[in-house]
This record gives structure tokens, sequence and C-alpha cells, in this order.
């Protein structure tokens, strides 16, 4: 048998990928948030599938139930919301499963951050604007940030910014990025990215806290700090320019 993590996307149904629809469909346990998974995703289940929601269950309970699907030679999905290569937890559960010989591997997902950004119909790369973006999050109840990760450090980079599980500290956030970006830097937050909820607010630095707080936003928010936001008149980018050189073995 082999376990799956497997990326759920953003929240809508049909932005998962073709490979991990796949893998849920011929699995026999499933182990999902409830909390972050849509309820059509499991559809895509056997019937016969077990279906574990481990949204009340600690690391311990989530290893178990694991291992037991493997003791029973039987195929495991763990259902990851969004994608597994950031904020997943997926580091720790696989630490468990390589002590435990049990294998496993990992199917990528659409992020929240990818979806945030098509609701905002926005590049966050944009030529001469913005080439960099950084994927953060901030300390709260959570573990703490490694010494020079802190919002404060990291906004002195000026590069645009992608804060998860932050929303509820918004007004720590702009008190932090401020002296870096000033108060008419842009940001949007998009809450429930790809959902029937999905939510947008596009403001600044100077105002984003209080429509956050009039919106009553307080979880599975993203927060994207930075000029690509209102980039305009921005030079085209080489890669389609009618100035560069041109082959028939370059793939372009």
């Amino acid at each position: 048998m082999t376990v799956h993590f497997v990326g759920a996307g953003p929240g809508a149904p049909d932005l998962i990928t073709v490979r991990g629809q796949r893998l849920l469909s011929e699995c026999s346990v499933c182990l999902y948030a409830g909390s972050l998974v849509p309820a059509e995703l499991l559809a895509q289940c056997r019937p016969t599938a077990m279906l574990i929601d481990t949204a009340d269950l600690d690391l311990n309970q989530i290893t178990e139930a694991i291992a037991a699907a493997d003791a029973d030679g039987k195929d495991v999905v763990r259902l990851c919301s969004g994608d597994p290569a950031v904020f997943s937890a997926v580091a720790e559960q696989a630490r468990r499963l390589d002590r435990l010989g049990i294998d496993y591997d990992i199917t990528p997902g659409v992020p929240a951050f990818a979806a945030a950004a098509a609701a905002l119909r926005r590049e966050l790369t944009v030529p001469g604007v913005g080439q960099t973006v950084l994927l953060t999050r901030i300390a709260q109840r959570a573990s703490a940030m490694p010494p020079g990760e802190e919002l404060a450090a990291l906004g002195a980079t000026k590069t645009t910014l992608v804060l998860h599980l932050a929303v509820q500290r918004i007004d720590q956030v702009v008190a932090d990025l401020e002296p870096h970006y000033g108060l008419d830097c842009p940001v949007a937050v998009v809450a429930y990215a790809s959902q029937p909820a999905e939510t947008i607010l596009r403001g600044t630095l100077g105002d984003i806290a209080a429509q956050v707080h009039a919106a009553g936003i307080r979880r599975t928010a993203v927060i994207i700090v930075g000029n690509v936001l209102a980039a305009e008149g921005f030079r085209d980018s080489h890669l389609y320019s009618t100035t560069r050189e041109r082959s028939s073995s370059s793939g372009v």
C-alpha cells in the first residue's frame, strides 16, 4: 500500500488535479480536514472507502489511523487543503511515516495564493515592478517564526509578500510593514478564494485593516502586499519580445 498526500486545492472542488482526483477515487481510506476540504471532493471516493475527519485529531491519532490502514494493506489518501508544499503540516506527518517505514508520495495541488492572484486577475511577477514573491505567515498561537523571518524583517526586502494565516492580526501586519512599504502601498485580501463565499478586498496599507474588520474576515484568507497589485504601464517581458532571437530548437 501507499500513503498519498494529495493537495486538495484552494476550495473549488474542480481545482484538484487529475492525478489527485484519480487517487481519491481509488483509495480505501481518506483522511481529510473537515473544516477545510469541500464535501464535493469526498464524493469522488468509493462508497466503501473509510472517511476520517482529522479536524479533531492530533498528530498521534492521525499517524495511528494511517498505520492501521497500512497494516491492513489499504491505500490511503491524506487530503491536504491547498498545496502540500506550504503550511500543510506534511513535514511532521511524513517524518513519522519514515520512522515507521511506511511508504508515501506527494501530489501537488493549486495553492491558495495562486487562487487569490487569479481572483484578483493579477500576475505576481511583473516586469520592472516585482520579480520576487515571499510566502510567509506571522506567529500567533502557532510556532514562533525562525530568527530573521519576522514580518518586520521580511518587510525590509520590499518584495511582494503573500501572507497566510495572518488575517486575524491585520493590524500587526500593517504596523510591521508600513515603515518599509508606506501607507499607500497596494494591498489585497482574498478570503475563500475560488469558493462560493469568495470575498475580495482591495486597498492600501493605510485602509486595509479597517476593511477587514468591517467585512468580518477572520480566517481562510490570503493577504497580498506589493506594487504589482497596481502595476500599469510596465514594459513587456523579454519572453515574447520581437527583438528576441528565436530558433526552431528554442521551444518558444
